[in-house]
């Protein structure tokens, strides 16, 4: 009785089971030639090597975690902490953040890796370019969030100190704030890679995207006040602007690029 094929066997077969003039692939039939049960022991495996990457990520950021919480309050300045483990979970939270964004790009691989024996050749080279891009993007939005945005925010909250009102930190309030303020920005600078998809699949033009550019600005502020960690305008602000410049830069890759 022969022994079923490995994901990677299966992936492999594509190039060579390929016939001129449109023959379906074997990578395209995967999804019926392999049983339920490989493609949840091939997922548990995925699962498995991605937890491991965050937890060593996560080791590798506690080991470096002063140098790491000291650019990270570098904005606030000095912080304080109100209950005796405070600090050493904030610590803890910390290491296991910075150890999935260590991970990112090999949970990326591995979600990758899952999902190649049913692509096929086509698709394979799309997602080659799709997938660092995303990544590359994603870091970059955490980046300007951090090193414009989040400055500029802190600085705008302490603007509201006073002789009789001082401002007074906690470690675990300022990092919650922190991360809920920055991640979303890794997601928000995704948005010229996902319209430059859709106007490579003819599902958006470049008209089509100015004239929907009223409704998108509009948008955007309602999402910086869904995903604003605070409720002020300022930080709702913060998230719409970069969010519009980006669709802009998007409507000028797909007008003069793609020409669309």
């Amino acid at each position: 009785m022969t022994e079923e094929k490995t994901y990677e066997e299966i992936a492999g077969t594509e190039t060579a089971g390929a016939l001129p003039g449109g023959a379906s692939t074997a990578a395209e039939d995967v999804g019926g030639n392999m049983s339920l049960i490989h493609h949840l022991e091939e997922l548990r495996k995925r699962l498995i090597y991605s937890l491991a990457a965050i937890g060593i990520g996560s080791c590798i950021c506690y080991f470096f975690i002063d140098e790491i919480m000291h650019y990270l309050t570098l904005p606030a300045g000095k912080l304080y902490y109100m209950q005796p483990a405070e600090a050493f979970f904030t610590y803890l939270k910390v290491a296991v953040f910075g150890g999935f964004l260590l991970a990112i790009p090999i949970v990326f691989y591995h979600f990758w890796r899952f999902l190649l024996p049913a692509l096929t050749v086509r698709e394979r080279t799309t997602m080659t370019v799709v997938v660092p891009s995303s990544v590359v993007l994603f870091f970059t939005g955490l980046l300007f969030s951090f090193l414009f945005v989040l400055p500029a925010g802190i600085r705008f909250f302490l603007g509201f100190g006073t002789d009789e009102l001082q401002p007074l930190f906690s470690i675990d309030k300022y990092m919650d704030f922190v991360i809920a303020f920055v991640l979303p920005f890794g997601v928000i600078f995704e948005l010229p890679l996902v319209i430059v998809i859709l106007a490579k699949l003819g599902f958006v033009t470049s008209a089509f995207l100015k004239k929907k550019r009223r409704i998108v600005i509009f948008m955007t502020f309602v999402i910086g006040a869904v995903i604003s960690p605070t409720p002020d305008v300022f930080s709702q602000s913060m998230i719409a602007v970069p969010m519009i410049l980006l669709y802009e830069v998007s409507l000028f890759i797909v007008k003069y690029i793609l020409r669309k």
